[in-house]
């Protein structure tokens, strides 16, 4: 399945990308049905709130749920904007041009075209990333063409594209072949047959339509519609769910809760298929994410642990196995599959802990107080007895803050917690402080619309009633210019 790889970050109302100071914006995600959100050229947008510290009120608005900076994807609609019909079918026919110039039935055919070519004709353009027959070459012959594809090559799309490395909006980087060969290995070992994975773009031109669906992970968005949802249902339900497992690698800018919430739906999909018997069963997931987000992670699937298993790429520089500090690689493996199942390579330098019971990296020491090997980051920990628990080496505690920080940590620095209290342990929209009455925000709403409409009357007014006066002062300028020339 694929997902855009657009690394969605905080998105401010305006355009701006970023946490202010004063302010930020959370997505709103609600379990209550809702109305259905506008759609972009990636399918249905989010909504967020932009909230200011300590207050209360809010605005909500929808924008694009792929992109983060409006230039490459400019949707923005505030939740209560209402929209005339001619903006609505503007809106609908550029959301059309954004799409792929092939659909996936045409992908399909031509797929099928290509393979029965002989090797000799089967080529693939680099400059336009794209499979080749007989009758495109003509349009391509100036490009930088590479012959005689194999089969084996074209079950590895990956080493015929050139990975796009736009953060902002299709970032791809690949896994190392020593990720790659570990990943594949565990699945084996661990007995998965089939493999759900989330976040393979591109790849549309290298399947058939019962292996790949074109898919938006942050709205469960499928874009060829039921078609396409009931080729994930029939695979995720083969063998009464037996056998699969989903694997994910979602862009380290993507917002913790949407990939939950669809990731919650493709579990509830799996599970239609279970019997009553393993209700309490999970679909097994390897979600790859940096360490950092453990805390959110967890707090959506109490379920997961992080393994110790650094995850490096090959066109990445600083995700690299091996290096220590902020050089190391970040990138981890959250799961729901009991760490005690799954080995890590020893000659790697990972190692058992009979206490823990699941094997962890060689730096990462048992910690008699915490009871745990507690190390995220594949450096000893040391424990701090003020704070109850293990921190970053180079932390220090620190007595006007009382927690642990850098040493040169600024004790006056903004926390980002909750946008209301200012609290660290929830955010805005759980705060106990926050008003739920729905019917005082919509008043709200309802009285900045009507002084809004009421201002832009009177500027009209007031325009056509100056328009006079406006043009004697310019023919007034024009005359003494005259004067002054002469």
């Amino acid at each position: 399945m694929a997902a855009p790889r657009a690394r969605l970050g905080t998105v401010e109302a305006e355009g701006s990308s970023g946490r202010q100071e004063n302010s930020g914006v959370e997505v709103v995600v609600s379990s209550d049905p809702a109305p259905p959100a506008p759609l972009c050229p990636h399918g249905p947008t989010l909504l967020f709130v932009k909230a200011n510290q300590g207050k209360e009120e809010t605005r909500r608005f929808y924008a694009c749920s792929a992109c983060r900076d409006r230039k490459d994807c400019n949707f923005f609609q505030w939740e209560d904007e209402k929209l005339s019909g001619a903006r609505l079918a503007a809106r609908e026919a550029h959301n059309r041009r954004c799409q792929p110039p092939l659909s996936r039935s045409q992908c399909v055919e031509r797929y099928l075209k290509f393979i029965e070519l002989p090797l000799s004709q089967r080529k693939f353009c680099q400059r336009c990333q794209q499979l080749l027959l007989p009758d495109d070459e003509e349009k391509h012959h100036k490009h930088q063409i590479v012959g005689d594809i194999s089969i084996t090559q074209l079950k590895r799309p990956s080493q015929l594209l050139y990975p796009l490395e736009n953060k902002k909006t299709n970032a791809q980087y690949l896994f190392a072949d020593r990720s790659c060969l570990f990943l594949v290995d565990l699945l084996s070992t661990l007995g998965f047959r089939r493999v759900l994975c989330v976040g393979t773009p591109r790849y549309s031109q290298f399947y058939m339509e019962d292996s790949f669906c074109h898919y938006n992970m942050f709205n469960h968005h499928f874009f060829d519609g039921k078609a396409a949802l009931e080729v994930c249902r029939t695979f995720l339900q083969k063998d009464k769910g037996e056998g699969v497992i989903m694997v994910t690698d979602p862009p380290f800018g993507g917002l913790v809760e949407p990939l939950a919430v669809t990731f919650k739906k493709l579990i509830a999909m799996w599970k239609e298929g279970q019997s009553q018997d393993n209700s309490h069963k999970e679909l097994p997931i390897f979600w790859i994410f940096p360490y950092f987000f453990e805390s959110r992670i967890c707090q959506f699937f109490p379920s997961f642990c992080m393994l110790d298993y650094q995850v490096d790429y090959d066109n990445h520089a600083l995700y690299k196995h091996g290096k220590t500090g902020r050089k190391q690689s970040p990138v981890r493996i959250f799961t729901n599959i009991p760490p005690n199942k799954i080995i890590l390579p020893i000659e790697e330098g990972y190692r058992f802990c009979p206490l823990c019971q699941r094997y962890v990296s060689l730096e990462n020491q048992h910690c008699e107080h915490c009871n745990s090997c507690t190390s995220k980051d594949g450096r000893k920990w040391n424990h701090c007895f003020l704070c109850k628990k293990c921190v970053k080496p180079s932390w220090i505690h620190c007595n006007i803050c009382n927690h642990c920080a850098l040493p040169d940590h600024s004790c006056n620095s903004p926390k980002h917690g909750c946008f209301i209290c200012g609290e660290l342990d929830h955010k805005r929209s759980t705060c106990p402080n926050i008003c739920t009455s729905k019917k005082v925000n919509k008043a709200v709403r309802k009285q900045k619309q009507r002084k809004s409409n009421k201002m832009k009357m009177e500027t009209t007014k007031g325009q056509s009633m100056n328009h006079t006066s406006v043009t004697r002062k310019k023919k007034r300028r024009e005359r003494a210019h005259q004067y002054l020339c002469s």
